[in-house]
């Protein structure tokens, strides 16, 4: 008789969960794998679930396949896609960008067809609940739902996503920026207020504006800096980085400067000399001392993400009609208190250089500020696991401490159980963790150290594609 072998637990169905799920179900297929996920948009996360079709890509198509030895994987699942390709993809002289929505169909097939291969059971499984605990036991873990059941696991990649910031500021008013109901009621007549102006801002008027919001719509952050958009530009080669460049944060916006001059007066723009970086970014990162990377945190990295993190055209355009008709408003401004009134809520904005705070009266307030810190977090198993000692955050406190392997360090700085993660709890320790270019390749790695791990599988071996 054979025996069914203890699975192993991938917690969170994003992209980042759902390929290490899928390279895994292929590297082991003698052991299960469970891939949970709480909300049940198994494969499209939060970034992938919407229905807006406003809501694009930041990255060309081209460059969007899910298999990193398969780089036209999804231009050719769009060209045999069956939607309305004017509807759910932008042509534009920068590139193809597709909408958000429709890359989550992309990600549900892959899935659905892993679950559809002949004899893939056991090897996969959905788990619909949210995963509440990790209990260290001999050989793995003691993995609890929600619901009260527990499962025995060999070991757990967490693949939780981005971590939500505690919701600034606190009022009845504040409202999820991709939840639904709290908008259906809006009024024309009083300002609606978004609290950051990058990529969450910009999906965030555009799904007001699908759905038929005319009101004002003002956005502020403290450096009211919008992105930037993506434009047609020949490549510019991977550039050759000195050693102290490589050290010193200010040597290395010094370098970037002169590569950019370089690249203009060969008629290149500057776009084409931050995507040369991404081969080396994350070794750049690692290279910096804590002390230049924190440096970086404090006064580069607004600044850095609306140049690296850019617009697709049409929502640059969206955005641009916006300003011009007065729809939207950007501020230079931090919020400094909230006051919850009969109806609205009552907001005091502190302007850069103003001497009083600014008093605006508004019906929502939509939290679009960014990613939040793991020591901050609501996430109940990260919590848990931290006060058993089980993980800890990286010395930045963006993401977990881990090891070269990608084993989560505990208290103590070790890495001994079986236990892992990718995707964005890495910020601290890789910095370049959030797009998809750089989570595919995390994904199929991670997949082959797990198979060495638990069954001796070569780290290198069986990278199988869809």
């Amino acid at each position: 008789m054979r025996t069914t072998l203890p699975p192993l637990a991938v917690i969170g169905a994003g992209f980042s969960g759902t390929m290490a799920a899928l390279h895994l179900s292929r590297l082991m297929p003698e052991r299960p794998v469970l891939l949970c996920e709480k909300s049940g948009a198994f494969a499209r996360g939060l970034a992938y679930a919407t229905g807006c079709s406003d809501h694009l890509l930041n990255v060309r198509a081209t460059n969007m396949s899910a298999f990193p030895d398969q780089p036209e994987h999804f231009s050719r699942w769009l060209e045999a896609c069956p939607l309305d390709g004017a509807a759910w993809t932008r042509s534009t002289p920068a590139g193809v960008f597709a909408a958000r929505g429709l890359y989550g169909r992309y990600l549900t097939d892959l899935l659905l067809t892993a679950l559809s291969e002949p004899g893939h059971a056991p090897r996969l499984m959905l788990e619909n609940d949210e995963v509440v605990d990790l209990a260290p036991v001999e050989d793995g873990f003691d993995l609890t739902l929600a619901a009260g059941r527990r499962r025995r696991v060999a070991g757990a990649i967490l693949a939780c996503g981005n971590l939500r910031a505690p919701r600034e500021p606190r009022s009845r008013y504040a409202v999820d920026p991709w939840g639904d109901a709290p908008l259906d009621d809006l009024r024309s007549d009083l300002p609606l207020l978004i609290v950051g102006t990058g990529l969450t801002m910009v999906d965030a008027v555009a799904a007001l504006r699908q759905r038929r919001f005319a009101g004002p719509i003002l956005a502020v952050s403290r450096h009211g800096l919008l992105p930037q958009v993506h434009a047609a530009s020949a490549p510019w080669p991977a550039p050759e980085i000195p050693a102290t460049a490589r050290r010193s944060l200010r040597a290395l916006l010094r370098f970037l400067r002169d590569e950019t001059r370089r690249a203009a007066a060969a008629g290149i723009d500057w776009r084409s000399v931050i995507d040369a970086l991404r081969g080396s970014s994350i070794g750049l990162w690692r290279g910096l001392p804590p002390a230049e990377q924190r440096r970086f945190l404090r006064h580069v990295r607004a600044f850095w993400d609306v140049h690296r993190h850019r617009m697709a055209p049409p929502a640059a355009e969206i955005i641009g009609r916006e300003l011009a008709g007065g729809g939207l408003t950007l501020m230079r401004a931090r919020v400094v208190a909230v006051e919850d009134v009969a109806g609205h809520a009552r907001v005091s904005l502190r302007e850069r250089g103003a001497a009083a705070p600014r008093i605006v009266d508004v019906q929502r307030i939509i939290d679009a500020s960014g990613v939040g810190r793991v020591a901050d977090t609501d996430d109940l198993l990260l919590r848990r696991l931290m006060a058993r000692g089980l993980i800890r955050p990286d010395g930045l406190g963006l993401g977990l401490a881990v090891a070269e392997d990608l084993a989560v360090l505990d208290q103590r700085g070790e890495a001994g159980r079986p236990l892992w993660t990718l995707g964005p709890l890495l910020r601290g320790t890789l910095w370049e963790c959030t797009a998809v270019p750089d989570i595919r390749s995390q994904a199929a790695e991670l997949a082959r150290i797990v198979a060495a791990r638990l069954h001796g599988v070569a780290p290198g071996a069986g990278q199988e594609t869809a």
